[in-house]
């Protein structure tokens, strides 16, 4: 064999191996990239097929519960500082539940509730059947930036000219997180500008129509689904008119527009049923001399931390009554007996909030919804089911978006301390605060897992 020819075979052996290597070695390239660029090869037209044949698709659901959990009775009263300090405190501390809720077997079933169930409306002249406030602006969104971007309109409502890139240097410093929860978003306006804000879930469109009569508009968080081929995922709105004749709900979009200085029109209906999951849950921006106004019209329910979280589950057994396959009802639950078990510490209300999350999962729950809502995350940990805190993190970070989000690399780190692997739940503590320096509970339980493998101080 002449040197030439060994030479072209060399070299197309060469070629072969690099290519094998790229064929592997590609995916796991693209899916380091940046979000955003990951978002534009995959909507654009020339690329978009080769990321269908590279990348994996997220899941339709998350992976459902084991029909027989384990529970670790030894990680049950699970203390790690930070665990209780994730939340701000927007209600005065409640008193312990007189009756604890009582679990009924292995599987959730609906519980009887009364047929007529107060439902929280403000007494107050009814609102005229259409208003369209003015000056409510447009904001096109950055990347993932919903948060942000409807912040900045109620801010500029309100002659605040913070901007959307100076908002999101706080909420989200790390670009690609995936999520800024409402409560951060509350309490960065009451905390950093001369506007304040209150922020409630259990919310009802009376209550809507009332805040935009008296000229406050009102950002909801909602389902969204932009396409197909995306899946499920939260959004926030900017609500500032509707009309009841044509059943009609006006807001701004900051994701999908128009940007011309039309709305986004939604029927009642649509708009209530996205609405519905996120437990309906909305923040309002206003004057402090609207102090007044703005309580005259949130009902006395939904003003102290326990009874709305009392009346949202109480709605959410409502809604899993009328229809057992509401995935979101069985979710809502889950979180709202989660939200009161963490105020009064009734761990009877974690576990019955775990199985209302194993319901949600059987039926099929998007794995995006934990990106937004992390409570089934706690009430497994406090339950004891620290292999269910495992198998959900370990779904959500093979998905693009979930390395992103602190408090599934927190919540895994709780899980791997209460299995006793200090060294790797402060690496889970780390990877939550290089997603977001500010999330400081994550830095309680660094410095506390430190101590430990430091020998206790």
């Amino acid at each position: 064999m002449s040197k030439k020819l060994r030479n072209i075979i060399l070299i197309i052996a060469f070629l072969q191996v690099m290519a094998t290597i790229g064929i592997f070695a590609l995916p796991r390239a693209v899916r380091a990239l940046p979000g955003e660029y990951y978002v534009r090869l995959q909507n654009n037209p020339l690329t978009s097929g080769m990321m269908h044949m590279i990348t994996t698709p997220i899941p339709t659901a998350l992976p459902v519960a084991a029909s027989a959990p384990i529970v670790n009775a030894s990680t049950t009263n699970l203390q790690i500082p930070g665990l209780d300090e994730q939340q701000p405190t927007p209600f005065p501390t409640p008193q312990p539940l007189a009756t604890p809720a009582a679990i009924a077997g292995a599987t959730p079933e609906p519980t009887a509730v009364p047929t007529n169930i107060p439902t929280p409306r403000p007494t107050l002249t009814p609102p005229p059947a259409s208003v369209i406030l003015e000056g409510v602006p447009s904001e096109v969104q950055g990347f993932n930036n919903c948060g942000p971007a409807n912040l900045t309109i109620v801010l500029d409502y309100h002659g605040d000219d913070t901007t959307q890139e100076e908002a999101a240097a706080y909420l989200k410093p790390n670009k690609e997180d995936r999520n800024v929860s409402p409560w951060q978003i509350s309490d960065y306006v009451n905390e950093f500008t001369s506007l304040r804000s209150t922020i409630h879930s259990g919310g009802n469109l009376e209550m809507i129509k009332q805040f935009i009569a008296a000229g406050l508009p009102v950002v909801i968080e909602k389902g969204y689904e932009p396409n197909n081929a995306e899946g499920w995922y939260g959004h926030y709105l900017t609500v500032y008119g509707y009309d009841d004749g044509k059943q009609e709900i006006y807001t701004r979009d900051t994701n999908l527009g128009p940007f011309d200085g039309r709305p986004r029109v939604d029927s009642y209906e649509d708009f209530t049923y996205w609405w519905q999951q996120f437990n309906y849950t909305f923040y309002v921006v206003y004057e402090p001399s609207q102090e007044d106004l703005v309580m005259s019209i949130v009902p006395p329910e939904l003003q102290e931390w326990q009874s709305m979280w009392e009346y949202t589950a109480e709605l959410a057994r409502q809604e899993a009554a009328k229809d057992p396959d509401d995935v979101f009802a069985w979710f809502n639950l889950g979180v709202s007996l989660t939200r009161i078990a963490e105020r009064t510490g009734d761990a009877a209300l974690y576990e019955e909030a775990a199985l209302n999350f194993d319901k949600a999962r059987d039926i099929g729950l998007p794995p995006r919804a934990l990106y937004y809502e992390h409570r089934p995350l706690m009430a497994y940990l406090r339950s004891g089911r620290i292999d269910d805190v495992l198998e959900l993190t370990d779904a959500l970070l093979e998905t693009t978006g979930g390395p992103w989000i602190e408090e599934i690399h927190w919540y895994r780190g709780h899980a791997l301390a209460a299995q006793g692997k200090l060294t790797l739940a402060a690496e889970s503590y780390r990877l939550a605060l290089e997603v977001n320096p500010n999330f400081y509970p994550a830095q309680l339980s660094l410095d506390w897992v430190n101590s430990e493998l430091n020998g206790g101080g």
